[in-house]
């Protein structure tokens, strides 16, 4: 699997993260964020058991509209 970079936080300090990416799996359309971990222990309690092998990433509004670059050709097309 590969990642692709769509786009980063453009309020990010030190050009760091949050950043997303897409990957080029091909049985489904996948997405690797990179942002702050959640260690909040109401946002834990509210989302409930994590299993190991995952985690759960903060990310801004702002970067998720870089979902859009993986499919240039619909960009504008509402």
């Amino acid at each position: 699997m590969r990642a692709r970079f769509l786009g980063k936080d453009p309020d990010s300090i030190g050009g760091n993260s949050p950043t997303l990416y897409a990957t080029d799996r091909t049985d489904r359309a996948t997405y690797i964020a990179q942002g702050w971990k959640v260690t909040d222990p109401r946002v834990l309690a509210d989302i409930g058991p994590v299993p190991d092998h995952e985690t759960l990433v903060e990310i801004p509004e702002d970067v998720l509209k870089f979902y859009t670059r993986r499919y240039p050709e619909r960009e504008g097309k509402n």
